[in-house]
């Protein structure tokens, strides 16, 4: 399923250009993304985690972002979308970051600088998540926070099938996969249906 380039508002445009000339600073002393992709940081990361804006179901009030780092993808959409994030990022200097981004963009998130097991948020109808963790440790991580009604948004690359695979043994899912329209070979998963499989106890 092919989808068409997200375009935003002049405004949030705006607050994602402050945000992106942020992230440049602050990648000056602190590992936020590679310093290479300085001069790509729409292409390579906004861009990027705006794909996931169509996909997110219109009755989410709420989201939950695991291992935020530079804020994304959720950072991004609390951006795009307008809707309330949880950061979680265990890093603290990178919790730093994500507070003063927060802050210069108006955007409406909160950073957790704890790790996802011990945050204690109440359940979400999304969770989000971008290079954080191999599939089947990355359900493991949010099913205690997605509500019964809920869905995932994982960005993940050309080693797909082998997490689907893996995870499939201690997990029963409705999967939905959408081909990334900014990196060759990486897929959005749109997860849903989420419970534990008898057999993984």
């Amino acid at each position: 399923m092919k989808q068409a380039p997200v375009i935003v508002p002049r405004e949030t445009q705006a607050r994602l250009e402050r945000f992106a000339a942020l992230l440049s600073e602050w990648t000056s002393t602190l590992n936020l993304i590679s310093k290479n992709d300085r001069g790509s940081i729409w292409g390579r990361h906004i861009a990027d985690c705006l794909q996931l804006v169509p996909l997110v179901k219109p009755d989410i009030d709420r989201g939950i972002d695991m291992g935020s780092g530079g804020g994304f993808p959720g950072l991004v959409l609390a951006l795009a979308t307008g809707k309330i994030f949880d950061l979680i990022e265990s890093d603290r200097r990178k919790a730093a970051f994500l507070r003063e981004a927060v802050r210069a963009t108006g955007a409406p998130a909160r950073v957790h600088a704890t790790r996802a097991e011990s945050v204690g948020l109440p359940p979400a109808k999304l969770i989000t998540a971008r290079a954080v963790a191999p599939l089947p440790k990355l359900l493991c991580l949010a099913a205690p926070y997605l509500a019964a009604d809920g869905h995932c948004l994982f960005m993940k690359g050309a080693g797909v099938d082998a997490e689907l695979t893996d995870a499939a043994k201690q997990w029963h899912m409705r999967v939905e996969r959408f081909p990334s329209q900014t990196a060759r070979g990486s897929f959005i998963l749109r997860i849903s249906e989420l419970s534990r499989a008898a057999s993984a106890g």
